[in-house]
């Protein structure tokens, strides 16, 4: 198929498609406004359009509006809170149907870092610690770090709230590699910091300026993998500066999700779309191929079932068993 499909109507919907992006990716937008794209395709040859597959992005908790069918399927990062929501542990009170369609991939890992001057060798330093303490971390209360955050420290006996009540200030970022952030680090403004996106760039630097990996209790650990997140290493290697392997949270895969009782035939299209597809999407350097998006890999966690039609896809074309 070509690149943009002959006829009028997808020449209106490619300018449509334009114009959501420059909205939705204007720089002023805050984190909590109009950010997400819902992409719809169905009829509109009456007076109404009626919907035949709607897929969007946003929040782990936008899972709710896709059992409801509410959409039909949306995009989720990381894997982990998609497992909370099939486990019903975590973000959920309850189990929900949801089912993976395809994933895609993304290596990336959730960590800890701090500056030696602090003292501070685990979390549970900060349980007595009074005094200032610069943390850097997303300004967006609701993005799926801060969650993970609210989550772990918990587990210590704090909360962000305890922390500023001690005089702890957090200095708010975009995205993981926000100016702010890597100016300050450099300027060494910032003790703390727990982020994902290292292949962004921003480990990197926080490591070129003396800081360190928190590496988590065992017993923490076992705790957030009951709920869904998974553990995991880095590899000393592939990070200038780290001295060694490093445990921490995995934060990879952006699972396409959808309820269990989606009909076969439309989560089946979706994987023959994305494949056919496969030479326009903007992969990420973890891409190996289109087997490896139904597959559970490092770059795609998968603790979710595949739904069924979307596993009939990936087992007809020999990816799967």
């Amino acid at each position: 198929m070509q690149y943009l499909p002959r006829g009028a109507n997808f020449q209106r919907s490619k300018t449509l498609w334009e114009i959501g992006l420059h909205i939705a990716g204007d720089p002023s937008e805050p984190y909590t406004g109009n950010r997400d794209m819902c992409i719809a395709v169905g009829s509109a040859s009456g007076d109404t359009f009626k919907p035949y597959l709607r897929m969007s992005t946003g929040s782990p908790i936008v899972a709710h509006a896709v059992v409801a069918g509410d959409i039909e399927m949306a995009f989720v990062n990381p894997s982990g809170a998609l497992t909370q929501a099939y486990r019903g542990k975590g973000l959920f009170d309850t189990p929900l149907p949801v089912r993976v369609v395809c994933s895609y991939p993304s290596w990336d890992r959730f960590v800890v870092m701090v500056h030696p001057r602090t003292g501070i060798r685990s979390l549970a330093d900060l349980k007595d610690r009074r005094g200032p303490l610069r943390i850097s971390i997303r300004e967006d209360p609701t993005h799926s770090t801060r969650v993970l955050t609210d989550q772990l420290l918990p587990l210590y006996g704090l909360s962000l709230h305890d922390l500023e009540s001690r005089g702890a200030t957090f200095e708010g970022v975009g995205p993981p590699s926000d100016e702010r952030r890597l100016n300050g680090l450099r300027a060494g403004e910032i003790d703390l910091c727990m982020d994902e996106g290292i292949p962004s760039g921003w480990l990197d630097t926080a490591l070129e300026n003396g800081m360190v990996p928190i590496t988590l209790e065992d017993e923490i650990f076992k705790q957030l993998q009951d709920i869904g997140w998974r553990r995991v290493v880095i590899p000393a290697d592939r990070f200038r500066g780290l001295k060694e392997d490093h445990a921490c949270i995995d934060y990879s895969g952006w699972p396409l999700y959808t309820r269990e009782s989606l009909p076969d035939e439309i989560a089946y299209r979706v994987c023959d779309a994305l494949n056919a597809r496969s030479e326009h999407v903007p992969w990420e350097v973890s891409y190996t191929g289109i087997g490896q998006t139904g597959q559970d890999t490092e770059a795609t966690p998968i603790d979710v079932p595949l739904h069924s039609g979307a596993a009939r896809w990936y087992r007809e074309h020999g990816f799967i068993k």
